[in-house]
């Protein structure tokens, strides 16, 4: 009998669905492996085993019997702990505070019992203690350690919850190698006290290290669940592509058919920083390149790195033949780079400012305009937004009036007044309906045949496959292949997102 059991569970969020139809088994003392690409529904089906997303429909079973996972707190009294592939850590709580936090040690009903919180967190710490780092310690601020520091607190939270049923959601995708070892000694030991694990992760290394079995989810759906001793990692990749044609995409070489001679935009070499390492390329004139990979694999570091919103520790950046040193996102726009980037309520809008205000920023920066007259641009603001199909009241309403999909367009469309030399899209269409997607990316092949060099990153193969000339697939802040031609496919653009780094 398995130990956890999910049975067609879905989950959709208004007209998207998150999971069609999950479908795991979990036995005790084995570690099961859970893999899909982007966006495949596999954190989800965590979520609602770990209580913090509720299904629409389906059934789960602990021990062969119903259960509802009402919440976080049902979860783990029914003995199941979870790692977060986003931590959910106290930052100005000390170390020991963290991995205690789910299950505080109180005297008195009311106040903290400090020595049974230092001892029984004491356990956890002394398991990494050797592989942790300078500065981590039991009494340590979460907000001094590194990020890879942070995850391993996550994990030993995760393991002080000493649950029958663990889940570790990507847990080793900040952690060097000798971490990764030490929680794989870990987790085999777990097996041995018959522990049910579920372990996501996108390297293929890994996997094959510690996994038992694998389940493949694909678009939503349990597409098959095979023994590791049974298969291998090209096989587990065709599972994760399907039965799709192999061919790659009919788009034009951006060479051959959009330039006689290739003119170099920019140059990428030696490009180093807090999450990429060695990262080189070049974008032409009238071309457009992409970033593929899984999520956080350094496309989106190398992007703003580029726009000066990121840190540079090595390497040199030229924009057409002349450094490019932006210290700062001012500089890049000046020099004739634009970015644009999907979370826009972080870095786009213009929260609770009419839409003029939200499309003529850039042009006033560029130009280095000291007066704000927006009705002087009334006309270019309007071109630029129709260029894009933008649908608003008038230009005097407040961006918040907007549907997302118009609130990216008009981020977008403030680029487009005064046109730059280089338009970096860091996933751009995150969030957005399919119409407004269609009226995105024919701007972006426009923008490209006008001449502008255009380097778009996205979490979402087939807008890679559909829409770049060229595709640099990123795994572990490093390119690991370049796919041109009749090799952008979706088999091996997803062969080179989880093979080993």
């Amino acid at each position: 009998m398995p130990k956890l059991k999910l049975s067609g569970v879905s989950k959709a969020y208004g007209a998207t669905v998150a999971l069609r139809r999950g479908d795991l088994e979990i036995e005790s003392g084995e570690v099961h492996v859970l893999i899909g690409s982007n966006g495949s529904g596999k954190s989800t089906l965590c979520k609602i085993v770990a209580g913090s997303v509720r299904p629409d429909s389906g059934e789960v079973l602990l021990d062969g019997k119903p259960v509802a996972v009402s919440g976080p707190q049902a979860s783990r009294a029914l003995g199941i702990g979870i790692f977060y592939q986003e931590l959910s850590l106290a930052a100005h709580r000390t170390v020991a505070e963290n991995i205690c936090l789910p299950d505080m040690p109180v005297s008195a009903g009311v106040f903290v019992d400090k020595v049974t919180l230092e001892e029984r967190a004491a356990r956890y710490v002394r398991l990494f203690e050797d592989v942790a780092g300078e500065g981590f310690s039991a009494d340590a601020p979460v907000n001094s350690l590194r990020a890879d520091q942070r995850q391993l607190v996550e994990i030993m939270k995760a393991l002080a919850s000493e649950a029958p049923v663990l889940i570790f959601d990507e847990p080793t995708s900040a952690l060097d190698r000798a971490q990764v070892d030490r929680f794989f000694e870990i987790l085999r030991d777990l097996k041995k006290e018959a522990r049910a694990m579920v372990f996501i992760s996108h390297r293929m290394d890994e996997i094959f290290a510690i996994g038992d079995r694998v389940t493949v989810i694909r678009d939503g759906e349990t597409v098959g669940t095979s023994r590791i001793a049974e298969t291998d990692p090209a096989a587990v990749v065709r599972l994760m592509v399907g039965e799709q044609d192999e061919l790659a995409p009919q788009t034009p070489e951006p060479e051959q058919a959009r330039t006689t001679t290739r003119e170099v935009l920019l140059s990428v070499s030696g490009l180093s920083g807090p999450g990429f390492v060695n990262i080189g390329f070049e974008v032409a004139r009238g071309e457009i390149l992409g970033f593929g990979g899984l999520h956080g694999q350094g496309q989106s570091s190398v992007l703003r790195a580029i726009f000066g919103a990121g840190l540079v520790s090595a390497g040199e950046i030229m924009l057409k033949g002349e450094r490019l040193a932006a210290r700062t996102p001012r500089d890049a726009i000046r020099r004739g780079v634009a970015y644009v980037s999907g979370d826009r309520g972080r870095d786009g809008v213009i929260q609770g400012r009419p839409i003029i205000e939200n499309v003529t920023p850039i042009h006033y920066l560029r130009n280095r305009l000291t007066i704000a007259r927006p009705s002087a641009l009334r006309d270019k603001a309007l071109r630029a937004l129709e260029a894009l199909h933008t649908k608003f009241a008038t230009l005097s309403h407040p961006i918040n009036s907007l549907s997302g999909g118009n609130q990216q367009k008009v981020v977008i469309a403030r680029w487009l007044i005064d046109r730059p030399d280089i338009l970096l899209l860091d996933d751009p269409t995150k969030g957005i309906d399919l119409s407004a997607k269609a009226d995105l990316f024919a701007l972006i092949r426009k923008l490209a045949e006008e001449g502008m060099g255009i380097v778009l990153y996205s979490s979402e193969d087939a807008e890679l496959l559909n829409n770049a000339d060229r595709i640099l697939v990123f795994n572990g802040g490093s390119v690991t292949r370049e796919l041109t031609g009749a090799d952008r496919t979706r088999y091996n653009l997803y062969h080179a997102a989880y093979e080993a780094a």
